[in-house]
């Protein structure tokens, strides 16, 4: 694993990096400033001699040229400029450099020389390379007296001490990147612990077994590393956002898994009775082949668990197809002809209930699915007519956009309100209960859904409704 992929890594070597560039910049900055303000100090002392400042006449010690036979004394040009200082007349071909004041110098080569007659006589300073005594700056004068002056001090003196400036950079170069490293790891660890800890949190919600099962993802960020002012507080807020959502779709998901179970054992119960009457009722057809009437009841008795079997696979069908997604017809309804149907047969259905009818003096129509919205108020007419006792007044209105079923009964258990529209619910408890296996409401709510619609149930002993809503 590359030992730079982590984020502290980077963070840290970034910052050491700054450091070198800035202390490798100022340093340079630093040393040929340095470099400079020495130069021109020494170009000072250079240009200060007396030659170059007010030529032979003025020259310390009265001297004069030499006469070509050496007996003569050679004239001071230059004053007493310190042990290294160069003097040359390079036309008369001597030069030397002082070793200790005047009592003691070096003579200069013929090879030197030639290098100083061409240093240019404009009273400037220029930099030259003399063979055995290093680096000069010198200056030139045409005099004349003397002719051509050259003096000129080493750059011995200035160039130690710019090495002795590089060194000590690098010196302290090298501690600011030192201690720019270790104050950089303290820093960035100590101020990327709150992305430790909402990572840590992530960690562990990835461990979670979040395959099946009922599972609680309690595991959220600290909330003091949710401030959205920070960029570490957006990372937490986010993170806890999504937990939320991932709980919130886990929980439903848990559901859904719990209620097609029980929905499969329901309708493995509910075909598994007319099965075994079926299958009843024919072993005893096959043990009485001589007993036409036993034969006639079984025959019967079979037809009829088939049929009820057949009503309860198309209801399953049914939802099934509802769940998919599958569209509905979408053309105009006469609601007003429809509930008018539908209680008109249920008098004939039901003679001892009371229904009444209540229609607003103009047609109501709706968009939707004939057949489906028929099948709706039949089975809530239905549900009132079964769950309900002889006497009970059904009252049916009609509105724009939707329609309600009204009953004075018994009403539904407290407890069954909740899972009224679910499949296989039965109001057992609260309803006196005439077959059915508990689709009914279940698909009103289904259909209603489809259409874009909305169903609800109020329910209090004496006055039961549902009132359903169409888009």
């Amino acid at each position: 694993m590359n030992r730079f992929a982590s984020l502290t890594s980077r963070l840290v070597v970034t910052a050491v990096l700054l450091v070198a560039v800035m202390s490798l910049l100022v340093g340079t900055a630093t040393t040929f400033v340095m470099r400079d303000y020495l130069t021109g100090q020494l170009d000072e002392k250079v240009l200060d001699s007396p030659a170059v400042r007010g030529g032979a006449e003025g020259f310390p010690g009265g001297g004069r040229p030499a006469d070509g036979d050496g007996t003569a004394e050679e004239p001071r040009f230059f004053g007493n400029q310190g042990p290294g200082a160069l003097q040359a007349q390079p036309d008369l071909g001597t030069g030397q450099v002082l070793t200790r004041g005047f009592q003691e110098s070096d003579p200069l080569s013929d090879e030197a020389l030639a290098v100083l007659a061409d240093v240019p006589t404009d009273g400037e300073v220029h930099e030259v390379e003399i063979d055995g005594f290093g680096t000069y700056r010198v200056a030139a004068v045409d005099t004349d007296t003397f002719g051509v002056l050259v003096t000129g001090l080493p750059t011995d003196d200035l160039d130690a001490s710019v090495r002795s400036l590089v060194w000590l950079e690098l010196l302290l170069g090298l501690a600011a990147v030192l201690v720019a490293a270790a104050a950089a790891r303290t820093v960035v660890r100590r101020q990327l612990r709150p992305l430790r800890e909402v990572a840590e949190t992530a960690h562990t919600v990835a461990g979670l077994p979040l395959s099946s099962g009922e599972i609680g993802v309690t595991e959220r960020v600290p909330e003091h590393l949710t401030d959205e002012r920070t960029e570490v507080g957006q990372v937490g807020s986010a993170l806890n956002t999504l937990l939320v959502h991932v709980e919130t779709s886990l929980d439903a998901r848990h559901a859904s898994e719990q209620r097609i179970r029980q929905f499969v054992a329901d309708a493995s119960h509910e075909l598994r009775t007319p099965l075994t009457t079926i299958a009843g009722y024919t072993e005893l057809a096959r043990r009485r082949p001589d007993d036409p009437e036993t034969a006639a009841t079984a025959l019967t008795k079979v037809a009829d668990e088939s049929k009820r079997m057949t009503a309860l696979v198309e209801d399953l069908l049914l939802l099934a197809r509802l769940d998919s997604g599958r569209p509905l017809e979408r053309t105009p309804v006469d609601l007003t002809r429809l509930l008018l149907e539908a209680v008109s047969d249920a008098r004939v259905v039901a003679p001892g209930h009371h229904w009444r009818l209540d229609l607003p003096d103009e047609a109501v129509e709706v968009t939707g699915d004939e057949q489906r919205l028929h099948q709706v108020v039949t089975n809530l007419l239905t549900n009132a007519r079964k769950y309900t006792p002889a006497g009970t007044t059904v009252t049916v209105s009609a509105r724009a956009g939707g329609f309600s079923v009204h009953d004075d009964g018994p009403g539904f258990a407290p407890e069954l309100v909740p899972h009224a529209f679910e499949r296989f619910a039965r109001a057992d408890a609260a309803r006196q209960r005439e077959g059915g296996v508990g689709l009914g409401l279940a698909l009103v709510e289904a259909i209603v859904t489809a259409h874009g619609g909305t169903v609800t149930l109020t329910t209090v002993p004496g006055d039961t409704r549902v009132d359903v809503t169409l888009s």
